[in-house]
């Protein structure tokens, strides 16, 4: 069966926040936290769900490649926010096979899904852009009202997975519980990243 991805937006011509290059951000529908201060609740109102447009990875690709000139230009492509953008892993996976390996695709993402969603898109994103929340368990569930296990796991992935990029936020950016405190943790993920920092909550 062909997966089908909840489209609640899609913005063109966007620089430097969502990815290298000139990016098209592709808000997709549904989260499995409720983060305090969330600035996109309405990733996981129930009502965005009905307003949301399905559409199948040809359908995605035929409207955002009217931008591919730039993208190539760029070294952008596509980044897939929400919301979580992994719990439609088979979409992305999907996607990169339509859209080919010339485009910059990208996630935006708490990495709080099962690692199985992270397997399926590692060969298929080119970098992931990961809001960290807090690395201290207690403050991180606080936050999101979600156990944090499921994040230490995928960065572990992550970070096996050699030659990944990560960005890292934070639900206060002078917590002692940064993530520039566990670069040694996840040295695959961390180590070599310039851009790998510390975000307020909800920047990214």
């Amino acid at each position: 069966m062909t997966p089908t991805l909840p489209v609640f937006s899609i913005e063109r011509h966007r620089l430097v926040t969502d990815g290298q290059g000139v990016t098209t951000l592709v808000g997709a529908y549904g989260c499995p936290l409720q983060c305090r201060y969330c600035i996109n609740p309405h990733a996981w109102d129930p009502s965005t769900l009905d307003k949301c447009v399905r559409l199948t990875p040809e359908q995605l690709y035929d409207k955002v490649k009217i931008d591919n000139l730039y993208f190539l230009a760029t070294g952008g492509g596509v980044t897939f926010g929400g919301g979580e953008s992994l719990l439609h892993a088979p979409f992305i996976a999907a996607f990169r096979q339509v859209c080919g390996p010339g485009w910059h695709l990208a996630v935006e993402t708490s990495l709080h899904v099962p690692c199985r969603n992270l397997e399926q898109v590692l060969d298929a994103v080119d970098e992931f852009i990961v809001d960290i929340k807090d690395m201290d368990g207690a403050v991180y569930e606080s936050y999101t009202g979600q156990p944090q296990a499921p994040l230490e796991e995928n960065l572990r992935r992550l970070a096996a997975s050699g030659g990944v990029c990560a960005f890292g936020a934070g639900t206060d950016p002078h917590s002692p519980h940064t993530v520039l405190q566990y670069r040694g943790a996840y040295p695959g993920v961390f180590g070599q990243s310039e851009t790998a920092g510390i975000y307020p909550a909800g920047s990214v």
